[in-house]
Parts: C-alpha cells; sequence; structure tokens
C-alpha cells in the first residue's frame, strides 16, 4: 500500500514519520497492509534498540529481521488466533483507579519468588529454540535479565544448555518442563536441573493433546531455505542422553498426582504452569503445588478465546493467597502488568516481547525491552499513587465485566 498515492501532500520526510508513528501503534498488528513499509522505514530508520519507543516497534523490528518461518514460530497462536487477540483484548476490561497526593518519590518494583530476589515483578518466561531467533539465543536473554535484576524461567526446548544458561543469569533460575511420556527421563531431566541450580520446576500442563499452529504454517511457505537442513536429527540440549526415540514431548496421561511423584525425586519448587480456571487452581493448591501460572501458552494451547488476564480474578479467588500466583498472555505494556498484579498475580512472564528484543538486537534489544517495560510500570505505579508491588491491590482497578 503506497499512503502517497492517497495522501500525495505527504513528503518523504512526513511519509517516514507517519510510518514512523504506526510502528509504535499497537494496531499495527490488526493493519498489516501497512506492515512492509513500516517494517522498511524502520530499517532504514532504527538501527540502535535505544531508539525503540515501545515492544510493538520491538516486534516490527523483529518481523523484519527474522527468517519467515522463525517468526512465524514465535508470533503464531493456533487455529484462527483467537486467543492471541483475547490475551490482547482482554486488558481493556479492566480500568487503573489512581491514587493522589501520595508521596511517590521513592518507589520499589523488587519481589521475592519462591526465595528467589529480582528487581522487577517482571520475569522472563520460557520460550524455546531462541538460537532461531538470534546467535545470542537464550545467553543473552540470561544476560540481559542479569543486567537488569529479572527473574528467567528456562525452556526444556531451549537451544543452550541449562548449565550454560544458569552461569550466564548468574542466580537461581528456574526450569520449564515438558515431561515426556516416559517417567525415567522426567526424573533425570529434573536431577540435571537441580544439578546446574535451578530452584524450580515449572511443569506446563497445557498441551495434551498437541495443537493446530496454522500461522506459523502459512509464514512458513513463503521461507525459501530448505528447513531440514537445521532440523533433522538434531534434539534440544535438555535431551542429552535421554532416550528419546519414539518418545513424545507430553504426556496425555498425566494427573494431578504428579506433582507428588516429582516432589520425590527433586528438591525443587514445583510450579504448575498452564492454569485457566478456578477448580485447577484449587486443585493445584490441594496437591502440593508451590505456585502456579494462569497461562494459556501464549494463545498457542487450547483455542479458549479467553483471555489469561480474565481468568485471573477467578484464580485468585481459588488460591486466596495460599501459594504464589504469576500470569502470561499478552502483556505489552507496563499498565497491563500493573493491572495483573492488582488482580492478585504476584509476577507477570513476558515471552514475545523479550524475544522480540532479541531477534532484533540480541542481548542489547532484551535489554532495551526490559528497560522500556520497567519504565512503562514506574509511571503507572507513580500515576497511581503505589509505592511497592505489595501495594498494589484490587483497589486499584475497576472491572468492566466480561466481554460481549
Amino acid at each position: 500500500m503506497e499512503i502517497n498515492r492517497y495522501f500525495p501532500e505527504f513528503r518523504m520526510t512526513h511519509r517516514r514519520e507517519f510510518l514512523k508513528y504506526l510502528a509504535a501503534s499497537p494496531l499495527l498488528t490488526s493493519y498489516s497492509a501497512f506492515a512492509q513499509e513500516v517494517e522498511e522505514t524502520l530499517r532504514e530508520r532504527l538501527t540502535d534498540p535505544s531508539e525503540v519507543i515501545n515492544v510493538f516497534e520491538m516486534e516490527a523490528l523483529a518481523r523484519e529481521k527474522m527468517p519467515p518461518a522463525h517468526f512465524g514460530y514465535l508470533a503464531t497462536g493456533v487455529d484462527s488466533d483467537e486467543t492471541i487477540l483475547a490475551n490482547r483484548e482482554g486488558f481493556s476490561r479492566f480500568q487503573i483507579k489512581p491514587r493522589r497526593l501520595v508521596d511517590v518519590s521513592e518507589i520499589s518494583t523488587s519481589v521475592n519468588l519462591l526465595g528467589t530476589e529480582a528487581g522487577s515483578p517482571i520475569v522472563l518466561c520460557p520460550v524455546g529454540s531462541q538460537g532461531a531467533y538470534h546467535a545470542d539465543a537464550e545467553l543473552g536473554s540470561a544476560r540481559a535479565a542479569a543486567e537488569k535484576g529479572h527473574h528467567m524461567i528456562l525452556s526444556t526446548q531451549s537451544s543452550t544448555s541449562v548449565e550454560a544458561v544458569a552461569e550466564a543469569r548468574g542466580a537461581p533460575i528456574w526450569h520449564q518442563l515438558y515431561a515426556t511420556n516416559r517417567w525415567e527421563n522426567t526424573v533425570l531431566m529434573l536431577q540435571r536441573a537441580e544439578a546446574a541450580g535451578c530452584t524450580a520446576v515449572c511443569l506446563t500442563v497445557d498441551l495434551p493433546g498437541g495443537r493446530n499452529t496454522e500461522t506459523q504454517a502459512r509464514m512458513t511457505r513463503s521461507d525459501t531455505r530448505n528447513c531440514t537442513d537445521c532440523h533433522t536429527g538434531r534434539l534440544k540440549p535438555m535431551f542429552d542422553g535421554l532416550d528419546m526415540q519414539g518418545a513424545s514431548l507430553n504426556n496425555a496421561a498425566m494427573t494431578w498426582e504428579v506433582i507428588g511423584r516429582m516432589k520425590e525425586v527433586t528438591g525443587m519448587k514445583v510450579v504448575i504452569k498452564g492454569i485457566e480456571v478456578g477448580f485447577d487452581a484449587a486443585m493445584a493448591v490441594q496437591s502440593g503445588a508451590d505456585a502456579i501460572v494462569v497461562s494459556n501458552h501464549g494463545g498457542r494451547a487450547t483455542e479458549t478465546g479467553r483471555g489469561t488476564i480474565e481468568c485471573l480474578p477467578e484464580v485468585a479467588a481459588a488460591v486466596n493467597g495460599r501459594i504464589p500466583i504469576l500470569i502470561d498472555g499478552g502483556f505489552r505494556r507496563g499498565t497491563d502488568v500493573f493491572k495483573a498484579l492488582a488482580l492478585g498475580a504476584s509476577a507477570v512472564g513476558i515471552g514475545r516481547p523479550y524475544c522480540f528484543g532479541l531477534g532484533a538486537f540480541g542481548q542489547a534489544g532484551v535489554e532495551r525491552v526490559l528497560d522500556l517495560l520497567n519504565r512503562e510500570l514506574d509511571i503507572a505505579m507513580r500515576g497511581s499513587g503505589t509505592t511497592s508491588i505489595e501495594a498494589i491491590g484490587p483497589d486499584y482497578v475497576h472491572d468492566l465485566g466480561r466481554r460481549a
């Protein structure tokens, strides 16, 4: 689409400034006709991560720089991507209720998650195959987390070994686990993660039957490279030494008793990731989980059409403060983080946002994304009259009710 065709009075300078403005808008993801020209403008004008002004702009840069199949893997939802959209739209259900004339000259964003200290409630969630986004891979993400004081959860599908990532982070990390359908593999992975210094295992429970990733399939069609050159016969480092012949990544027979079985073979805390309803949250507490993550796998598990932020009030009521609640899914702004904390979350996970930064600029891009989100959270906290994460409670948010 040529904007000059419809707006001939736009000189080139004005046109580029307009496209740069569009790149910073969340509407970009809804109006793809502008995407190509926006990305071309970003490539010409934004060569330093410090120039990027928000997560949406970083996403456009990553899309332009990454191979189509790799960006498709990162960006895809399932079926019609309805749940990805619901994750973003869900935030509009909740409004912030600010307080005035509060001394906010000094605020603290520090948190403690199951004994792990962090300077921000924003957690780097597990995202697999980060070597596909940039050569820095998970080491770049871990070093950025260390530099900016963020907690990190490493994927089973990491391109880099858990030992190397733990060393790069320089502080305890958590290990996300796909249990496979062989218990002996589960035990070996738990033991390896614990030996590497992980203090918690984050068991993903929302993919018992696979998924239908149509957006990924469409974007892969436009990639001219031979994907089998990279993927055939290669296992992720976490599977080194395991018998994966004929094994599946997930266990469709898994039930709540898996929490007790895991605690028999590891001293790590057990976190259940993929909770979306109050009943399951209560079952997790009853079964001995040390924390839960409200998550729909970034809209890439079951196509529920329900955003995680909309699930949070029900889950928080069921947990009733007994264990920490983390949440991920669609977080792109500091105000999104503030709303989740007000609704009962102890911390908020991001996945795609920091990987957009990784894909665009490597470690420096991850650091920029974290800076942007922390700055926005700081502004939201000061603007709402809250001086600590603990001070952000239900009185600071208004629920407009479920979307029609």
